[in-house]
């Protein structure tokens, strides 16, 4: 039985960067993946936008994902790749794992794991559209892939329903290969994706998008032949009399994703329900399991492929330095009713990282927000926002205070600055400093 410091599953840009980081931090690493190469969904991105943060320049996802192959494999990072991982059990202070690939079955230890599995898609019967099933049908990625990568075009006409940053890009690619976009239907009041794929997906191609609209039924027996499309109130249940028939030959959702944590799960993981992915502290790993740590789309969702780079990188050096005797006192970040998640949700006050880079969304649209942090009454990190909309997530690096200690107390909320209110008190606080 081979054995290994870190083992990461999965080679997407997430786990190509755990593996790098921890291999360059000495570490013997293992990459098990289940595709027949590396790089994950990046392989059929091919729009360009990706690495703007990491590298200053628009690149598309095979170009993005390409650097880190490359550098991966002049590290000579071991891989294993059409393997799947069916079952890990604990072992002493070693992780015991087993895989089926083309070898057969085999087995490898490891002292820590890095899980760096991505995210699916939520399909119809998970958004409850009824109707029978007819072909033309597609998730947002699977549409992807048959255009991108096998050349077919899934349909002539196309409604497609959520307008998530895979939906607006595939309403643009479906677009330029000749395909006709009826409509983009959004059940929410606002938009999904961000702000300048609306622009530069809907707006620069003349695509309309419906706020408040869904579709609630799918007609068609062998193919799609129609869609009924509702109105709904702010519950987002579908309002009677507000049912319109459209014709299309096809239906494209981009109805969320979901990250991929059977794993994590079959571990026993403590699971956060706002993200869907493991409670973990600043180092990345479980806050009930040590030596397993969480990264990239499987931690929660990311709207930028930097900052799943930047989780793995975490993840990994974490699971480099992890030892089997590494002592953790946990403390909560406590968040305020603004907010709809906060990545790490723990920090292990014992750990040797005092840097925390923090990932957060909020629950609703704030205008002239601010965030804030304290420990117990005393502030420790102030931001603000012209704008913070749940589809946006945002990125904070802070220092721990010096004098954290095991009991105390750290929450963040983000409310609505009245920029009227502030300036005059700003006003005032300077008349009050030249009055002395």
């Amino acid at each position: 039985m081979k054995s290994y410091d870190v083992v990461v599953l999965g080679a997407g840009p997430a786990g190509l960067a755990a593996a790098i980081t921890s291999n360059e931090n000495g570490s013997k690493t293992l990459v098990i993946e289940r595709e027949n190469k590396p790089g994950g969904i990046l392989k059929q991105c091919i729009h360009d936008g990706f690495g703007v943060v990491r590298f200053g320049q628009r690149l598309s996802g095979p170009e993005y994902a390409y650097k880190f192959i490359k550098e991966a494999k002049e590290k000579n990072v071991e891989m294993s790749f059409s393997s799947f991982v069916t079952k890990i059990k604990k072992s002493g202070e070693k992780f015991e794992l087993e895989l089926v690939n083309s070898m057969g079955m085999e087995k490898v230890k490891t002292k820590s794991i890095v899980l760096a599995t991505g995210c699916r898609e939520r399909t119809a019967k998970q958004v409850f559209i009824h109707g029978s099933r007819p072909a033309g049908v597609y998730t947002a990625g699977t549409a992807q892939y048959f255009t991108n990568i096998m050349g077919y075009l899934p349909g002539k006409e196309c409604a497609v329903l959520g307008s998530g940053d895979i939906g607006l890009i595939m309403a643009r690619r479906l677009t330029l290969e000749g395909a006709k976009v009826i409509g983009v239907y959004e059940a929410k009041p606002e938009p999904s994706g961000l702000k300048r794929n609306l622009i530069q997906c809907l707006d620069d191609y003349s695509i309309p998008l419906y706020l408040s609209h869904t579709i609630t039924k799918i007609f068609g027996d062998e193919r799609v032949e129609a869609v009924e499309i509702s109105e709904v109130d702010k519950g987002m249940k579908p309002i009677k009399g507000t049912e319109k028939i459209v014709k299309c030959d096809t239906v494209i959702l981009s109805v969320g994703l979901i990250p991929e944590n059977e794993v994590a799960e079959s571990l026993g993981l403590k699971m956060d329900p706002s993200t869907k992915g493991p409670l973990v502290d600043q180092d990345l790993m479980s806050v009930n399991m040590g030596g397993v740590f969480s990264c990239g789309n499987s931690l929660h969702v990311n709207d930028l492929v930097d900052y799943v780079s930047e989780s793995g990188e975490i993840a990994g050096l974490g699971a480099s330095r992890y030892t089997p005797v590494r002592k953790t006192h946990l403390i909560p970040l406590n968040k305020g009713k603004n907010l709809l998640y906060l990545v790490p949700q723990m920090i292990n006050v014992k750990s040797k990282n005092k840097k925390v880079i923090l990932y957060f969304r909020v629950k609703s649209t704030t205008k002239n927000a601010e965030f804030m942090a304290k420990l117990g009454n005393r502030e420790i990190l102030k931001r603000r926002y012209l704008y913070l909309r749940p589809a946006e997530m945002k990125r904070i690096v802070f220092d721990l205070p010096s004098d954290l200690s095991d009991d105390s107390e750290l929450s963040f909320e983000v409310w609505e600055v009245n920029r009227e209110r502030d300036h005059m008190h700003s006003v005032s606080q300077r008349m009050r400093v030249k009055n002395r």
